[in-house]
C-alpha cells in the first residue's frame, strides 16, 4: 500500500495564517472607550473614568455656568472638562457604592487631580458632602 505524501510545512503555514486572521479580526472588533485613571478621553463610545470628585454649591448659586444656564446647587448637575453639555453621567461613590445620575452643564474641575465637580445635592446623595471629596467612577449614559 502506498502512503500519500504529506507536506508538514503546509500544516505549520496554515496554523500561522489562522493565527494572523484571528489577530487582525480582533483588532477590528468594537471596544469601549475605557480608562481607569485620570483623563479618559470623550468619544462617540461610552466614557468611563475613575478618580476624585468634589462638589460646589452656595458660592456659585445663580451664577452662569459654561453652558449658559444658571447654576442650581440643588439640581443634579456636574462640571466636566471635556464631556459635551447635556451628557448624562452615572457617578458611583467607590467607598459606599451609592450612585446618582447627573447632567453635565459646566466646565471644570480646575483643581489638579480631580475628574468631576458635582452639585451640592449630588454630593449629599453620594454621601460625601461633609467630607468634600470622594473617590468615584463616572460612566456616560446613552
Amino acid at each position: 500500500m502506498i502512503q500519500p505524501r504529506t507536506f508538514p510545512f503546509l500544516r505549520d503555514f496554515s496554523v500561522f495564517v489562522s493565527i494572523l486572521a484571528i489577530f487582525f479580526s480582533a483588532g477590528c472588533a468594537g471596544s469601549k472607550a475605557t480608562r481607569a485613571s485620570h483623563g479618559a478621553t470623550a468619544s462617540l463610545h461610552r466614557y468611563v473614568d475613575t478618580g476624585t470628585a468634589c462638589w460646589y454649591g452656595e458660592k456659585f448659586q445663580g451664577k452662569k455656568t459654561a453652558s449658559g444656564e444658571k447654576f442650581d446647587m440643588n439640581a443634579m448637575t456636574a462640571a466636566h472638562r471635556t464631556l459635551p453639555f447635556g451628557t448624562k453621567v452615572r457617578i458611583t461613590n467607590l467607598e459606599n457604592h451609592t450612585s446618582v445620575v447627573v447632567r453635565i452643564n459646566d466646565r471644570g474641575p480646575f483643581s489638579k487631580g480631580r475628574i468631576i465637580d458635582v452639585s451640592h445635592k449630588a454630593a449629599q446623595l453620594l454621601g460625601f458632602a461633609n467630607a468634600g471629596l470622594a473617590r468615584v467612577r463616572i460612566e456616560s449614559l446613552p
